[in-house]
């Protein structure tokens, strides 16, 4: 089996045998956090586990340490999500959601990337485009696999903290996923306060699909990408963020495919840079 590292349509998928790859629903509605499971009960791709951003994707109990809306969540909490699940290294993974990604199957996709795992990637298109292709359906709880041992440990290399921040903007690019009216301070309906850190360009991570919902070509992608950067920017020293790091993983997939390797995330982002009334903020 050639195993996909960034994106893998639902035909590649169906084709896949059940016990190579492990499947996640990753659906999830900001206004409505039980809704995901919800319909993950009514019916869901045959096999797939079901991952809540905020329970399983998340630590939410460390909102206080001016870690933002979604904190990452303790490398062993994360490592009996996946013991959970009867993940192994090297084990084909899958994640998919109805929001193109962003809520919240890039954001296990990285999650693994930031273990050192390269073997998983995002349902291009989401549950629609499994839905559309006519494609079976199971309703209810998957049968769970059997536990696995699992101990998970962070590449430090990947993540900025706030202390970070300012030098990697220097040398660097930091890019800001979320839609430009929030990046400019037009309106914020989320956080205390509008606008962006200073320095900050914005790519907005919706710009990354075509109309189909599907991700747009890697050589796209990568024009696009060179056209906000700047030619000369190396890959390695863009840094992404938004609202809450979330968001922001769709960039860094859309950057993967498109073959500009090794960007990295800001976790905090948005809400976890104004914890800090003392931090410059800027609009426009």
């Amino acid at each position: 089996m050639s195993l996909q590292t960034t994106l893998i349509d639902a035909e590649s998928l169906s084709r896949l045998a059940p016990h190579g790859v492990l499947i996640v629903d990753c659906r999830f509605d900001l206004a409505d956090p039980a809704k995901g499971e919800r319909e993950y009960l009514d019916g869901h791709i045959p096999g797939a586990v079901y991952a809540s951003l905020d329970r399983d994707l998340s630590d939410l109990s460390r909102q206080v340490e001016g870690l933002g809306r979604h904190p990452l969540p303790l490398e062993s909490a994360l490592s009996q999500v996946f013991s959970r699940w009867g993940w192994q290294a090297g084990l084909q993974v899958v994640s998919y959601d109805v929001a193109g990604g962003a809520l919240a199957a890039a954001r296990l996709w990285w999650l693994l990337r930031l273990v050192g795992e390269k073997n998983v990637a995002v349902l291009d298109g989401g549950y629609a485009a499994w839905q559309a292709a006519g494609l079976p359906i199971e309703k209810g709880v998957a049968a769970a696999r059997t536990a696995s041992e699992v101990s998970l440990r962070f590449d430090a290399s990947l993540l900025l903290d706030h202390t970070r921040l300012p030098d990697a903007v220097a040398k660097g690019a930091l890019l800001d996923a979320r839609a430009a009216p929030r990046y400019r301070g037009d309106v914020e309906p989320l956080d205390r306060v509008g606008g962006h850190v200073p320095g900050a360009l914005n790519r907005p991570f919706g710009d990354n699909l075509d109309s189909d919902g599907r991700f747009k070509s890697a050589a796209q992608l990568r024009d696009e990408f060179v056209a906000v950067l700047g030619s000369s920017t190396d890959p390695l020293n863009v840094v992404h963020m938004c609202g809450s790091g979330v968001t922001a993983c769709h960039n860094l997939l859309a950057m993967e495919h498109a073959g500009l390797h090794g960007s990295r995330l800001y976790p905090p982002s948005w809400s976890g840079w104004i914890s800090d009334p003392a931090r410059p903020v800027a609009k426009g």
